[in-house]
């Protein structure tokens, strides 16, 4: 069985042996759009038309925007990219722990986690938040939100 990934930028899902069919062993981006950035999937994960998807780096920061950031949160990437994820998306998690973190230190996924997300200038919305780690020598995760009714 093939490891899927995923891009956050167009949510395309790919297979490993997509990622390094041909002469190089580098791993390529999205074969879609281009992304720089995917994300192995260890499970079937099929992300819902309106989630959004954040990718950060080691520390928490923001290093990319995907499909749905602006249409949940109303901030462009300009406004976004550098800046930690918890503080800029204004996350509070419903059972009080602070999920990124936990999926940072420990490279585990968090599925299914309710939270409120509170964008600056922007009115606060229920999400569900799934988080997963990226499993290369950079670290960071990937943030995919879902807005609930």
């Amino acid at each position: 069985m093939a490891h899927l990934f995923i891009c956050p930028s167009c949510g395309t899902r790919s297979a490993a042996t997509d990622r390094t069919a041909g002469f190089s062993r580098q791993a390529k981006g999205c074969s879609k759009c281009g992304f720089g950035f995917l994300f192995e999937l260890l499970d079937d994960y099929y992300p819902a038309p309106s989630a959004a998807f954040f990718v950060c780096d080691q520390k928490g920061r923001v290093i990319g925007c995907g499909r749905g950031s602006f249409e949940l949160t109303g901030l462009d990437d300009e406004r976004v990219i550098g800046r930690e994820v918890n503080e800029v998306l204004g996350l509070k998690f419903e059972d009080g722990d602070d999920h990124v973190n936990t999926v940072l230190e420990w490279g585990v996924r968090a599925l299914g986690k309710p939270v409120q997300v509170n964008a600056e200038g922007d009115l606060p919305a229920s999400a569900s938040a799934d988080l997963f780690p990226a499993y290369d020598d950079d670290g960071g995760l990937l943030l995919v939100l879902t807005p609930t009714k």
